[in-house]
């Protein structure tokens, strides 16, 4: 496929999310047209729309070299474009878990003076007697929650542990990848923007749900992991520890230009000025968001953090992966901060379902290790 091929079918596809499908269709015919050699117009979007993160890689377990039988044809994906659908997800990635009897995938908006959000709700049909813990998860680039929801298999662990889990959607209206704009100075800070959102959203769901205050945790994928830190640093007071996939440290950016470079080569942002407990997972042959960020979300961490013990921990995932693992542990035996570097990684949520978009099943389970990371720590 021509790079000139790809950004038309990118920009067919903004049309399509925008409602207009006359002009997708019409660019579509065009792109399928033999004599089309001609130029196409970048699309006209705000400079603060465009995507800051790369392609995602999706690593199936499958043998290297043989074609992916979940893969759907081009034809077909443009045909689904033109039609108002989404290319590549609507096969696998529309939540189509099969849910326990008497658990529930709720539908809900939150609605605040930093505006209005949908997301989806996972209420286990185990429920402990008192207050459940509750996780927001922030999905990446191009994800919905359904997706997000069935990649990192994040409800299968929270029927088992009795949690509470909030999907959160980006729509392509705040970004025309619905990516989670951690970059901007505008959504770094407490009381204004994303992370304000997020924060509202927690409070609606602990007046209207039975959630334990103080047991709440964030985590996120990529541009959602670098968001989850964000909102974590912004209100420690809500966020009792953090998970950060192929993430990025808060503050690592202030504007696109400076969001690739540190994507790209990493990035040192200002310690936490409080205690926030992290873990943080990053594959080590991830060329979309260097893994020096997983370091440096790390240090972050640290420097609010004293009179920890490391130990390193090391070894291969039932799906083939290598990791080691640096622990920064109490005393008492919690850890505040733990480092997952996965090797041979790309680009995805380690040890999470090929029915989910942008995963490494071969990986070790990141939404398990993420969730014991969490349940050590709770608000007093």
């Amino acid at each position: 496929m021509t790079t000139q091929f790809k950004r038309g079918l990118a920009q067919a596809t903004d049309l399509t999310r925008s409602g207009k499908l006359q002009e997708a269709t019409a660019l579509i015919k065009s792109l399928l047209q033999p004599a089309n050699t001609g130029p196409i117009p970048a699309p006209a979007k705000d400079s603060e729309d465009q995507v800051i993160e790369g392609e995602f890689t999706r690593l199936d377990p499958s043998p290297s070299g043989m074609p992916d039988p979940r893969r759907t044809p081009l034809a077909e994906t443009l045909r689904k474009i033109a039609a108002g659908g989404m290319p590549g997800h609507s096969a696998r990635a529309g939540g189509a878990d099969v849910l326990p009897q008497g658990a529930q995938f709720l539908a809900l908006t939150h609605k605040g003076f930093q505006g209005s959000r949908s997301y989806r709700l996972y209420i286990p049909a185990q429920r402990p007697d008192g207050p459940m813990p509750l996780i927001i998860m922030l999905h990446g680039c191009t994800q919905s929650p359904e997706d997000f929801a069935v990649g990192t298999g994040m409800n299968a662990v929270a029927e088992e542990f009795g949690c509470l889990v909030a999907y959160p959607a980006q729509p392509s209206g705040a970004n025309a990848q619905k990516c989670w704009n951690w970059y901007r100075p505008a959504d770094q800070g407490r009381d204004r923007g994303e992370p304000a959102l997020f924060a509202g959203l927690v409070h609606d769901i602990l007046r209207d749900h039975t959630a334990d205050p103080t047991r709440v945790y964030v985590a996120g994928l990529s541009a959602g992991g670098a968001a989850a830190v964000v909102a974590a640093a912004a209100y420690p007071e809500i966020f009792s520890a953090v998970g950060v996939h192929s993430g990025l440290p808060a503050g690592g950016a202030h504007d696109i230009p400076s969001a690739f470079a540190a994507m790209r080569s990493g990035s040192r942002a200002r310690p936490h000025q409080t205690v926030v407990p992290t873990i943080v997972f990053h594959g080590l042959a991830d060329t979309t968001v260097h893994p020096q960020n997983g370091v440096a979300v790390l240090e972050q961490a640290l420097q609010a953090m004293s009179g920890l013990q490391e130990t390193t921990q090391s070894g291969t995932a039932a799906g083939g992966r290598r990791f080691r693992a640096a622990v920064h542990g109490l005393a008492d035996g919690r850890s505040l901060a733990e480092h997952w570097q996965i090797e041979g990684a790309g680009h995805a949520w380690a040890g999470g379902r090929p029915s989910g978009s942008y995963t490494d099943p071969a990986g070790p389970n990141a939404s398990r290790q993420m969730m014991r990371f969490f349940l050590q720590h709770k608000k007093v």
